[in-house]
């Protein structure tokens, strides 16, 4: 006999009407199967199993502890060495600054060596205008004077303080080439109006 679904649960109307699901649902696959005979035999014991020295339960949760430490350094480590050779060595800069579109807006572009086939840019802008709901700006690379291709989008939330955007441009890079930033409306598939471009 199962037992009755109200007498186990409290009143909380929401987490009950989900437990109440749950509920139905194990008492609809009951009981699970048998076991089968091998599952049920125990294993021999003669020459496959030995005892490990049984570790404390206070050494365990120190060894965890200084596991995930090594993780976590090793992790941020890497990270913050990732980060300081991308700030210190970029293959180029690029300055913009802003359009009739956005007068006062300016940025940074940096574009680093190549990494598996992509390059790793990093923009820094400022004082590009809050966008309406699903607006957003977009990077493009240019060739022949026109948006090419894409590396990327964001949005600003309309503050003074700068704003510093990972991007990626997986292309092969040809002389000429340079980058914009386009105001992105929604619906619009087309490059939008450019409200930075080199300066």
């Amino acid at each position: 006999m199962s037992p009755d679904f109200d007498e186990i649960v409290g009143t909380d109307d929401g987490e009950r009407e989900r437990l109440r699901r749950v509920h139905e649902l194990l008492v609809t696959a009951g009981p699970p199967p048998e076991l089968t005979p091998r599952l049920e035999r125990t294993p021999s014991t003669q020459g496959s199993v030995f005892w490990l020295p049984r570790v404390p339960a206070k050494h365990r949760t120190t060894l965890l502890f200084a596991a995930a430490l090594v993780v976590l350094a090793a992790f941020f480590g890497g990270y913050g060495a990732g980060k300081i050779h991308r700030s210190t060595s970029p293959e180029s800069l690029l300055s913009l600054r802003g359009t009739a579109t956005a007068p006062h807006a300016v940025a940074s572009l940096q574009i680093f060596a190549k990494q598996a086939g992509n390059w790793p840019m990093t923009l820094t802008v400022a004082d590009l205008p809050k966008l309406p709901s699903h607006a957003y700006y977009e990077v493009f690379l240019v060739r022949n004077g026109k948006p090419y291709l894409s590396c990327g989008e964001f949005t600003v939330d309309g503050g003074s303080a700068p704003l510093t955007v990972q991007l990626n441009a997986p292309y092969v890079f040809q002389h000429g080439d340079t980058w914009v930033v386009t105001k992105q409306l929604p619906g619009t598939e087309k490059p939008g109006p450019t409200v930075l471009k080199p300066v």
